[in-house]
This record gives C-alpha cells, sequence and structure tokens, in this order.
C-alpha cells in the first residue's frame, strides 16, 4: 500500500481521497525541516502548499518518495531539479484556483479604477471626501495582459463582459488561439504603448524577471495602472515606487512580492499603491479544488502510473497508463539491453516507433528506454531522471515514428551511435501484452529478455550448441530456454541463454575459452 505524507492545512477531502483509493495517509503539519527529514524515508507521496520546503538536503532522506503534489501553481518551495535527479515526479494543480486568482485580479482593477481601499479609509475616518476621489471607467478601455495561458484567458473573458478592449502578448500564443480568446495578439512595446491597464498572468522564469522594469514603465501611457497577481519578482519593484511617486503609473494594485511574507517593502505607502497578503487562492472553492486535484494526480500516479500536471516528465493519462504499460515494459528492456551490449563511446541513442506503437504517446516509451538504458550506469534511475541523466552525459537522444507496417503489427526499435557505427535492438508484443525481443544488432532472433542471460556470439559451425550446454552442466549451470540467430550460414551467429542463476566469473571464462566464441556477456533484466 502506498503512503502518503500532507505536510501543510489543506482540506480534509484530499486525505478522504487517498484513503477512498487504498493510500495510507498521515497528515502532519507545522513539521520543521529538521523533523520532515527524520520522517520522510518512510513516504511514496508528499502533498504540500507552499509552507514546505523541499530541499535537496530533504529529497536526500526521501528514499522511497516516488512523487511530490503541489496544491496551488507555484512551486517556488520545491527544488525541481534535484526532485528530477532523484527520480521524484514534481505536481501541481494549475487549473484549481485558476477561476479565483483570475476574480482577484478583475477586483484589483475595480479598486484601483475606483480607489476604493483609500475612499473606505477615509470614509470610516469620519470624512467625506466625495471630490477626492475621482475614478475612471473600464468600459471601452484597453486592458494589457501579459500572459494568455489559462488565469490569462479567464480575465480576457471577464474583460469582455466588462465591454473593454484586451491586447495580450504571449511567446506561445497562435493567431488561432488569440481570435479564439477575442484578443489583438501584440508585441511587449506595442501592450505597453496602448494599455490603460496592464495585468500580469506568466511564470517567474529568467526571461520574464522583471518584465516590468523601469525601462518598460517609460514606454507605457501616462496613468497607467498596473496589477500584479501572478509572481512578485515580475516587476522591479524600485522602479515600480518611482512612477508611483512621479505619476506616470497612476496606480499599482500588487497580490504578490519579491520577498514574502512581506512584512516590509519600500513600496508599502506609497501613494497609489493597493496590496493585499497573496491572496489569488484563498477562496474555499479553491482551497477544496487544489486538494482534491492533488490527491487525485498523486493516486493516480501512486496507483496507476498517470502523471497529470507534472514539471518534470511527459503527461500520461490514467487511462492510457495500462494501454502503454507493456509497451514501456518492452522499451526498458530493450534500452537495458543495448545498454549493456553497447554503452562503450555513444555518441545518441533513438527510438522508432512502427505499426501501433507509432499512434501512441511516445515520451513514456522514451522515458522507459532511456531508464533501461541509463540502468547500465546507475542503479538509481527511473523514467523520471533517466533523460536528466542522459543529458548531463551529453547523449542525444531522438524519437522517430513510422507510418508504416512491417513484419510485426507493432515494432519499437533501440538503435544507438557508436565509434563502431550504429548498434540497434527491436522487439515487439506477442499477444498485446508480452514484450519479446526479435532483433539484436541486424539478426533476427526470438527472445523473453527476463532474468539472468547469457549473450554470446559465436561461429556458426556444427558442435557448438553441444559444447556449451556440456560447460554450463558440469559447472552446475541450469539452462532454462535457448534463443539462436544468425546471419548465413557458416557466418557469425547469436546466442541468447536463459539461466537460472547468474553465471559466475570463472565459468564464463570456462565459456569464453570455447572453440567458435568471439563474445560473451552476462545480461540481467
Amino acid at each position: 500500500m502506498p503512503k502518503v505524507l500532507i505536510s501543510d492545512k489543506m482540506d480534509p477531502k484530499a486525505a478522504e481521497i487517498f484513503r477512498e483509493r487504498g493510500i495510507e495517509v498521515d497528515e502532519k503539519t507545522g513539521l520543521s525541516k529538521e523533523e520532515l527529514a527524520e520522517i520522510i524515508g518512510e513516504y511514496d507521496g508528499l502533498a504540500i502548499r507552499s509552507s514546505t520546503k523541499v530541499t535537496p538536503k530533504i529529497l536526500e532522506a526521501a528514499t522511497n518518495l516516488k512523487v511530490i503534489g503541489r496544491a496551488g501553481i507555484g512551486v517556488d518551495n520545491i527544488d525541481v531539479p534535484a526532485a528530477s535527479s532523484h527520480g521524484v515526479v514534481v505536481m501541481n494543480t494549475p487549473f484549481g484556483n485558476s477561476i479565483t486568482t483570475a476574480e482577484h485580479a478583475i477586483a484589483l482593477m475595480f479598486a484601483l479604477a475606483r480607489q476604493l481601499p483609500e475612499a473606505d479609509t477615509s470614509t470610516q475616518a469620519g470624512k467625506w471626501e466625495k471630490s477626492k476621489f475621482m475614478g475612471v471607467e473600464l468600459t471601452h478601455k484597453t486592458l494589457g495582459l501579459i500572459g494568455a495561458g489559462n488565469i490569462g484567458s479567464i480575465v480576457a473573458d471577464r474583460a469582455h463582459g466588462l465591454k473593454m478592449k484586451v491586447a495580450a502578448y504571449d511567446p506561445f500564443l497562435s493567431e488561432e488561439r488569440a481570435i479564439e480568446l477575442g484578443v489583438e495578439k501584440v508585441t511587449l512595446d506595442e501592450l505597453f504603448a496602448r494599455a490603460d491597464f496592464i495585468t500580469l498572468h506568466t511564470p517567474l522564469t529568467d526571461q520574464t524577471r522583471g518584465i516590468i522594469s523601469a525601462e518598460a514603465i517609460a514606454k507605457m501611457k501616462p496613468g497607467v495602472r498596473i496589477i500584479n497577481c501572478a509572481r512578485g519578482g515580475l516587476i522591479d519593484e524600485a522602479a515600480l515606487k518611482e512612477a508611483l511617486e512621479s505619476g506616470h503609473v497612476a496606480g499599482a494594485a500588487l497580490d504578490v512580492f519579491v520577498e514574502e511574507p512581506a512584512k516590509e517593502n519600500a513600496l508599502f505607502g506609497t501613494p497609489g499603491l493597493i496590496s493585499t497578503p497573496h491572496l489569488g487562492a484563498s477562496t474555499s472553492e479553491a482551497q477544496i479544488n487544489v486538494a482534491i486535484q492533488v490527491a487525485e494526480q498523486m493516486s493516480d500516479y501512486l496507483i496507476d502510473g498517470g502523471v497529470t500536471n507534472a514539471l518534470n516528465m511527459p503527461s500520461l493519462s490514467a487511462e492510457e497508463a495500462p494501454k502503454l504499460r507493456p509497451y514501456m515494459e518492452l522499451a526498458e528492456k530493450l534500452g537495458s539491453l543495448v545498454g549493456q551490449l553497447a554503452h562503450d563511446a555513444l555518441r545518441s541513442i533513438s527510438i522508432e516507433l512502427e505499426g501501433a506503437a507509432a499512434e501512441l504517446n511516445p515520451k513514456p516509451i522514451t522515458g522507459a528506454v532511456l531508464a533501461g538504458f541509463m540502468s547500465a550506469f546507475t542503479d538509481t534511475v527511473n523514467m523520471v531522471n533517466a533523460p536528466y541523466l542522459a543529458k548531463e552525459r551529453g547523449l542525444d537522444v531522438r524519437e522517430i515514428r513510422h507510418d508504416r507496417e512491417g513484419v510485426y503489427h507493432t515494432l519499437v526499435r533501440v538503435a544507438v551511435m557508436t565509434d563502431e557505427g550504429e548498434k540497434s535492438v527491436a522487439g515487439t508484443l506477442f499477444g498485446e501484452a508480452a514484450p519479446r525481443l526479435v532483433e539484436i544488432f541486424g539478426i533476427n532472433i526470438e527472445a523473453d529478455l527476463d532474468g539472468a542471460m547469457l549473450y554470446i556470439v559465436n561461429e556458426d559451425k556444427p558442435g557448438f550448441i553441444g559444447r556449451i550446454g556440456t560447460t554450463l552442466g558440469e559447472a552446475g549451470v541450469n539452462i532454462g530456454n535457448f534463443h539462436l540467430g544468425r546471419r548465413d550460414g557458416g557466418g557469425e551467429a547469436i546466442l541468447l541463454l536463459s539461466v537460472d542463476q547468474r553465471v559466475e566469473e570463472p565459468v564464463m571464462w570456462q565459456v569464453c575459452n570455447l572453440e567458435g566464441v568471439k563474445t560473451v556477456k552476462s545480461l540481467s533484466f
């Protein structure tokens, strides 16, 4: 039974879902980093919000951890590269609080337009400063949307209801999607020049950090108003303070800050500033939604192998997983085989899919090949960290899909380029479920890759089978199956032997010294 730790306060529905799916769950919140490190090795999954910090030290102690689920969007509190190197899937829930965050941005836009916080404070202080709080209408104003993803698209929809014009900047926004959203796709400079209100809905990356800089503000219309419910680092806070004080920026509403919790900030007290304490996802509906989603996603992965909203692994639905599982088993065995036989001076590895295999999601199959292949180099590898380990070693990984269907209904081929040229192995599924090797280094051979095996390259001459059988028999090695293949009669032949136990080194030397033997390797699957 998988075991999950919930280490941050979360809606009770999360624990309910884990238990309903047959997963043992502990709820231990408020742990120190030392306390978390002490117990994390017991768990297969870790469900968190923003309080728990998943550091390399925590991951070192998490010897059984398979998945981290973040109930929310941001993963700033998780060292994702370190998790990837440890083979831990990192998931978030990008859609559970989308509506809530979008509505908060709209609320802040209204608050800016009508100076609501200042008017409230003034009125409750016994003043009646009606003429002081002259606002602006949103109708017919231009909203500049930086980021047109899930949250940004909801904001655009709400803005249309307010009869606003929406101009959007997003490097990944296609013309077709812009038309679908009813927004005008513009460059960033065009957005700065035209927008009356600017709202940010983009992740914090090296490319977006400081996207609202002093230079950017200088390009904006005088009297622009800025809303940020995304990430604090998107705005140069010092530049924004200067622009607010000069009046070039009429107002700014910030739900996020560079340093949080923002109990002190140079912006506080600046005229025209509205601030909230990272409330974007703070509604009861959003808290329930993200708790449900993170529990369902983690359960799917731990039970069925389904991967949803992962940041370091291709998505694989719970429905896809059973269909892909035999292909992934085949792929891992082929990767392991080629890794054990041809792992020197490698330049590239390619994964080719034919027939029915070519119609499937290739990423999990590639991940399985790399996991099997990289197991020749390390014993702490899985589908999550295998691509990272391959990249570290400078290995060029290629995926190729063929529409054609050859001799086999479905075929997976793994080829590596070495200093000696290309070497490839291929396999298929029998009965849509049983992995079977069908080719090795250009020689047709059918074999089950399972347990301990011997790989022998020999001259195709009479008497060899008898000699190898006698040698192993005298050494007490029981042969399970013979698998034979050859290029031409009298030429080079391959023998794959399934044996009951791993062949010891002295016996390997005896086999090497048999007449006609060219290569002998011990294999394990």
